[in-house]
C-alpha cells in the first residue's frame, strides 16, 4: 500500500510539475521572450544601452549561487516560491507603469532575480523527479512542453500585436500584465508541490552541504561549458534579435513569429534530442553542440557585414537566410539540455547536482554581463559582424571539450 501510495503521490507530482514548467514558459513569452522590442519601442535604446541592460539582467544569475547558498536551509520548492514573488513583483510594475530609464532598470532587475533564482531550482527539481535510466528522455519531455507553451505564447503575443490589443507605447503594457497573472498561478502550483515532501528528501538530509559553494575538479568540463554558452547566451538573446530590430526594423509581431516557428519545430526537435542523448551518448551530442554554434555565428556574421555594409538587401532573400539562423540558433540553444544531463552523470553526489547547476548559473552570467558590454562596444565602433565572427571562434572551445570529455 505504502509503494502504491508513493508512486500516487510521485504521478501527482510529476503532473504538478508539468504544469509549472509550462505556465513558466507560457508567462516567459508575454514577457521575457520580446523584452529586446520593449527597449527598443518603449525606450528607443541604441546598440550600446541594449548592452548596458544586460547588466541589471544578468547581475542576477551571479548573484545566485549567493542567494541558493544564503538559503539553503529552506528545500528547494519553497526558495522556488520566492523566486516567482519577486518575478512578479518585477513584471506586474513594468506593466502598470513606464519609469524614467534607469528606474526601468531597478525593475527589470528585481525581475531578472527572480527568474535567475528560479533557473537552476526548475532543473534540479525536474532531475528528481526523473529516473537516471530515462534522464534524456523525460528531460527531454519536460524540455519539449515548455517549448510548446512558448510557441502557444508567440501566436498570443502575434496576434496580440497585430491587432493593436498589445503595445509598447501605450502606458498599460498589458502583454506584461498576462505575464504576471501567469505567473501568480505558477506560485499556486508550487505551494502546492510543497505538500509533497519526499520530491526533495535528499535537502534537508544535505542542508549544510547547501550552504558551502561546490567546486570538484571532476567538474571542470561542465564549468567550461558553462561559460561558454555565457558568451553565446548573451549573442543570441541580445544581439542575434537585434540585427532584426536594428539593421532590419523588424517589430514584435516579426520576432513572436519567429518564435512561433522555432517552437513548432523545437516541440519535435527537443524530445528527439533527449531520445538521441539516450541513444547515441553524450559525446556526440556534445559535437553537435560545438559545430552547430560555430555555423550559426559564423553565417549571422557574413549577413551582419552584408546588411550594414550595404552589399546585401533589406529584403526578400537575404532577410529570409537571417530569420531561417534565428530559428536554428534557438534549436542550438535547446542543446544546453546535454549540460545538463552531463552533470547528473558525472556527479560524484547526488547533493551537488543544484549547488553545482547554481555555480554555473553565476559562472555563465559573469561573463554574459562582460559580453553584452563588450558586445555594444564592438557593435558600435567596428560593426555587428566581428561579434559573431568572435563567438565562432570561441566555440571552438566547445569542440576541445567534445573531443576531451570521458565518459563511463
Amino acid at each position: 500500500m505504502k509503494k502504491k501510495s508513493l508512486l500516487s503521490d510521485t504521478r501527482k507530482e510529476l503532473k504538478i510539475y508539468f504544469a509549472i514548467i509550462a505556465l513558466t514558459a507560457l508567462a516567459l513569452g508575454f514577457s521575457n521572450d520580446i523584452i529586446s522590442n520593449y527597449f527598443k519601442d518603449a525606450y528607443n535604446a541604441s546598440a550600446y544601452q541594449r548592452g548596458l541592460i544586460e547588466f541589471p539582467r544578468e547581475i542576477p544569475g551571479v548573484l545566485c549561487i549567493f542567494l541558493i547558498a544564503g538559503l539553503g536551509f529552506l528545500r528547494d520548492i519553497k526558495i522556488a516560491i520566492l523566486a516567482q514573488i519577486l518575478s512578479i513583483f518585477g513584471i506586474a510594475v513594468l506593466g502598470i507603469l513606464t519609469p524614467s530609464f534607469s528606474v526601468m532598470l531597478i525593475f527589470i532587475f528585481i525581475n531578472s532575480l527572480g527568474m535567475h533564482l528560479f533557473m537552476p531550482l526548475q532543473d534540479s527539481i525536474g532531475i528528481s523527479l526523473t529516473d537516471p535510466k530515462n534522464t534524456g528522455r523525460l528531460m527531454g519531455q519536460f524540455k519539449g512542453i515548455t517549448t510548446a507553451f512558448q510557441m502557444l505564447a508567440a501566436i498570443l503575443v502575434l496576434i496580440g500585436f497585430k491587432t493593436g490589443y498589445f503595445s509598447f507605447t501605450k502606458p498599460i503594457k498589458s502583454v506584461f500584465l498576462i505575464s504576471a497573472g501567469l505567473l501568480i498561478i505558477v506560485l499556486m502550483f508550487l505551494i502546492v508541490l510543497n505538500k509533497y515532501h519526499h520530491i526533495n528528501q535528499n535537502d534537508r538530509q544535505n542542508n549544510k552541504k547547501k550552504l558551502n559553494f561546490v567546486f570538484r575538479r571532476e567538474y571542470k568540463y561542465y564549468y567550461i561549458l558553462v561559460i561558454m554558452f555565457g558568451v553565446q547566451k548573451q549573442i543570441m538573446i541580445v544581439y542575434g534579435p537585434w540585427v532584426l530590430i536594428d539593421l532590419l526594423n523588424k517589430k514584435a509581431d516579426t520576432i513572436a513569429l519567429l518564435n512561433i516557428i522555432g517552437a513548432f519545430i523545437g516541440v519535435f526537435f527537443i524530445p528527439a534530442v533527449g531520445r538521441w542523448l539516450d541513444k547515441f551518448g553524450i559525446k556526440k551530442l556534445l559535437y553537435a553542440d560545438a559545430f552547430s554554434f560555430i555555423g550559426v555565428y559564423f553565417l549571422y556574421g557574413l549577413l551582419s557585414m552584408g546588411y550594414s555594409g550595404g552589399t546585401l538587401s533589406k529584403v526578400g532573400l537575404p532577410v529570409f537566410l537571417a530569420y531561417i539562423l534565428f530559428i536554428i540558433d534557438r534549436m542550438s540553444t535547446q542543446l544546453g539540455l546535454v549540460r545538463t544531463v552531463y552533470l547528473r552523470t558525472i556527479a560524484v553526489d547526488k547533493s551537488d547536482i543544484t549547488p553545482t547547476l547554481s555555480l554555473g548559473l553565476s559562472m555563465d552570467h559573469v561573463v554574459s554581463i562582460a559580453s553584452a558590454f563588450v558586445g555594444g562596444i564592438i557593435w558600435g565602433s567596428w560593426g555587428p559582424q566581428y561579434i559573431f565572427f568572435f563567438a565562432s571562434f570561441l566555440s571552438l572551445i566547445n569542440l576541445y571539450v567534445a573531443v576531451k570529455v570521458k565518459l563511463k
